[in-house]
């Protein structure tokens, strides 16, 4: 233990030549954090005056990530080394102590060492006298003076043995605290392992942060060199771009043109079309006058071949007139236009546009015939596809009020309500008409009730509908926005049911956490950066396994 205590001092000064030897090393990671101070800087300058490209923002990203993660370690080093001083002193107060104790131990040792062995020497001669008085006084007569010496030697020998047992019990709490200096060196000796293997950590945090510093120089030194690549870049940019709006412009100024000769040209076509249509309707004018001027020559090649018969000839004109006689002549012809007027227009054509006519009345006669029939046809067929419209529309209106009387029941746990075709005894031209009586009300129609008994109604008609006809996909869009909690538990019971019965997969759009919490996988979109969203999707069963695991 002495020996202990002795090399509790030079183990102080072994931590004392540690923390001296620590001081470089801090003088480093100053160094090392204004070195990445530094480049944090360069970094940032380097980045502002950087071009907008997405490439050089990472960079310039990860290379202040780096500088902060180089920041982190530097502090955490800095803690470490605090750490190492504050332990160190710590050690050096309690080795100082425990020499002062040691110290003390040993003075208190020396103090008590002679009285100790004067003691038992006492005790040995007290030991010896009274031996010899015992003899005497069975030799002497005295009694009385030799029972006073025996009592004499007795009390010395009580007292040799009460500062004999003192000392044993001195002897024994300088054992402890041997024993209690012997453990504290033990964990002082640990507490000097742990620091040396901090050390070590704060050796590697420092390599660390020497090769992060490292490459945030050759990041810095690789930003360094991005601006003449990107101002080369913007040049060529700016070349290609004057080059592209040099083409634009000649582009824009030959569209113009060829839009100018269209323009022109459309003009010129519409121009000669418009010519063209009237030259066309002249010519079918001339060739309608010619046609109706042969007619009349014809007309009046037959009148006269009628009148004068088949092989007269009209007498040839005189050769000389007298006045009288054309005047005759001419009175003549007046008379006779006149009476071809009182007679009206005649038509030469008749007998052509009569039989046109015949024709077309067979032809829309037959037509006529021919739509009759496909009318008979089509309202026979109209007749049946009512008939077994009504029918179907019948089966479908009871299955559908059936399942609505069923699914109004479990969603408002009790009540009663019906569906019923009004207005008219055709089911094809009746309305439709809602009467519910939720519990604890009337009956009345859906346009009495409140909204969110509006709300429960119509998803079981529509609920209703679907379990008639049902599809493998189903989409809701927020159908339990006016519902409250107890009602949206209950629609999501009903859609478990269905689920399973049916085999559908329902899509509900919906910000209900209760609905949310009641579906298998959730599919949401998130904004994690300015500007950019992404979708995510969450298996709620999966993410119960792994909580419960």
């Amino acid at each position: 233990n002495r020996a202990a205590a002795q090399r509790l001092p030079a183990r102080a000064a072994e931590s004392q030549g540690r923390l001296a030897a620590l001081s470089p090393q801090h003088a480093r990671i100053a160094e090392d954090l204004d070195a990445a101070h530094a480049a944090e800087d360069a970094a940032r300058a380097a980045w502002t005056m950087l071009p907008p490209l997405d490439a050089a923002r990472d960079r310039a990203r990860e290379c202040g990530a780096a500088a902060r993660v180089a920041a982190t370690n530097e502090a955490l080093a800095k803690a470490a080394l605090a750490e190492g001083e504050a332990l160190c002193q710590r050690l050096r107060e309690e080795a100082s102590l425990l020499a002062t104790r040691h110290a003390d131990a040993e003075r208190r040792e020396a103090i008590l060492a002679p009285q100790r062995d004067a003691q038992a020497r006492e005790a040995v001669e007290a030991c010896e006298a009274l031996a010899i008085a015992e003899a005497a006084f069975a030799a002497v007569p005295d009694l009385a003076r030799l029972r006073q010496d025996v009592d004499a030697a007795r009390r010395l020998a009580g007292e040799a043995r009460g500062e004999e047992a003192a000392l044993r019990a001195a002897l024994g709490s300088l054992t402890q605290e041997a024993t209690r200096l012997r453990d504290r060196h033990e964990i002082l000796a640990l507490d000097a392992e742990n620091w040396r293997a901090r050390a070590g950590a704060a050796d590697m945090r420092l390599a660390e942060l020497h090769r992060r510093a490292s490459s945030a120089a050759e990041e810095c030194a690789s930003l360094a060199e991005l601006p003449e690549a990107a101002a080369a870049q913007r040049a060529a940019a700016a070349r290609l771009l004057a080059e592209a709006e040099a083409r634009h412009t000649a582009c824009a100024e030959a569209l113009a043109i060829a839009d100018t000769n269209v323009r022109d040209g459309q003009l010129a076509r519409r121009a000669a079309d418009a010519a063209f249509a009237q030259a066309r309707e002249a010519l079918l004018r001339g060739d309608a006058a010619r046609e109706s001027a042969d007619a009349a020559a014809a007309a009046v090649s037959a009148r006269i071949a009628e009148r004068l018969g088949e092989g007269a000839t009209l007498p040839a004109p005189p050769e000389e007139l007298s006045d009288a006689a054309e005047e005759r002549a001419r009175r003549k012809v007046e008379r006779l236009i006149r009476e071809r007027e009182e007679m009206g227009p005649v038509n030469l054509l008749a007998e052509a546009e009569m039989a046109e006519a015949e024709a077309r009345i067979a032809a829309i006669t037959a037509e006529r015939e021919e739509i009759g029939t496909a009318v008979a046809k089509l309202r026979g067929s109209i007749g049946h596809l009512n008939r077994e419209g009504r029918d179907r529309l019948r089966t479908i209106f009871d299955r559908v009020d059936r399942e609505f009387r069923k699914l109004f029941e479990r969603l408002f746990g009790g009540g009663r309500a019906h569906l019923a075709l009004v207005g008219s005894d055709d089911p094809l031209e009746a309305g439709l008409e809602i009467f519910a009586e939720p519990p604890g009300k009337k009956l009345s129609t859906l346009s009495l009730l409140s909204g969110g008994e509006q709300a429960l109604t119509a998803l079981s008609l529509i609920f209703a509908v679907f379990r008639c006809n049902p599809a493998p996909v189903c989409v809701l869009d927020e159908v339990d926005a006016p519902l409250d909690d107890a009602n949206v538990e209950r629609l999501c019971d009903l859609l478990d049911a269905m689920a399973a019965e049916s085999g559908t997969r329902f899509l509900i759009v919906t910000h209900h956490p209760l609905t949310m919490a009641r579906m298998h996988r959730l599919y949401g979109v998130t904004m994690q950066e300015r500007g950019v969203s992404r979708l995510l999707s969450v298996d709620l069963g999966v993410a119960v396994a792994m909580a419960e695991a």
